[in-house]
């Protein structure tokens, strides 16, 4: 277990999680916890939300091993994600973590929210009057005639964002406004915040990866995900800007409207959380400081455990 208890161990490491939806990221990081004392701090920006649990495969509590979990389930449907709030909610959590002595163990596949409690990332200024102009042209033309947009002024940034996630579209235009640099040039810097950081990847070959992603979206139908979206857009899921665009939940909420026949729905589901597996890959693979363990290895968590051990007896960090 990974403690503070000689002066070569100044502080607990942070440990981050990272890997393509489906690989197995979960299950490693209970396995984590247990063997280093640790706490899961949620990175993944849909997980924020009360009541979308089938569709973000989120653990129900029963499922967690008596692991405590840190920011689920703090958002309603109805309120916008933000990447600036969430930093300093999980930073002040990874803080008081360390400070009694567990472990903290971001998991989730935001890679941005990954990015922003752990890397050092300042978020450039807002201004409601630009903000404003281009939600109002978002609502005009659509998301996807936006991000050709974004594409001709910032390739980069384009590339990161899906063609249908029109607040981020958004913003990458309102920085891009604002700075007058590309929206990609405010990203995170890749250098850790606190030097005390491993990220550890799940690695995984394609095929296997879009089977699982296969198997997961008929499980998530199978398991209610209908009917969580229809509960949930009677909670004004289709008023937020950011949970309304979660993967699964527009496609059924399309089915719902009459506009796709559910195998339709479940299909696209599946497509759209491969071509987003494979962005959440790119940019991880850009990143040359995460240990990768595969997703089949016997000794994953052996070996995720040595490269924290390495870190946390690293003086000075």
């Amino acid at each position: 277990m990974v403690t503070r208890q000689t002066s070569q161990v100044p502080r607990v490491p942070i440990v981050a999680l990272v890997g393509a939806t489906a690989s197995g990221k979960t299950a490693l990081s209970l396995d984590l916890a247990e063997r280093l004392g640790g706490e899961v701090v949620n990175t993944d920006a849909m997980q924020l939300y009360r009541g979308m649990d089938v569709g973000t495969a989120k653990l129900a509590p029963s499922e967690r091993r008596g692991v405590p979990h840190h920011l689920l389930d703090v958002l309603t449907v109805r309120e916008a994600a933000s990447v600036a709030t969430f930093q300093l909610q999980a930073r002040s959590v990874v803080a008081a973590l360390r400070e009694r002595g567990a472990t903290p163990l971001l998991v989730g596949g935001s890679a941005l929210y990954t990015r922003a409690v752990v890397d050092r990332f300042e978020f450039p200024g807002t201004d409601d009057a630009v903000r404003s102009r281009w939600e109002s042209e978002l609502d005009a033309v659509g998301a996807r005639a936006l991000h050709a947009r974004l594409a001709a002024a910032d390739p980069e940034a384009a590339a990161r964002i899906e063609p249908d996630n029109g607040r981020r579209v958004v913003r990458a235009l309102e920085v891009v406004e604002l700075t007058g640099r590309p929206f990609s040039a405010s990203l995170p810097e890749q250098t850790y915040l606190d030097p005390a950081t491993v990220q550890v990847g799940v690695e995984i070959d394609r095929p296997t990866l879009d089977e699982r992603i296969e198997r997961r979206v008929e499980a998530m139908f199978a398991g209610g995900l209908v009917a969580e979206v229809e509960r949930l857009l009677g909670e004004g899921l289709a008023e937020g800007r950011t949970a309304s665009m979660a993967i699964g939940y527009r496609e059924v909420a399309e089915h719902l409207a009459g506009g796709l026949s559910l195998d339709e729905a479940r299909e696209r589901t599946v497509a759209a959380t491969r071509r987003f597996a494979r962005r959440q890959l790119s940019w991880w693979r850009r990143d040359d400081r995460i240990v990768w363990v595969g997703h089949d290895d016997p000794d994953r968590v052996g070996r995720a455990v040595a490269a924290v051990e390495v870190v946390a007896a690293t003086p000075g960090g």
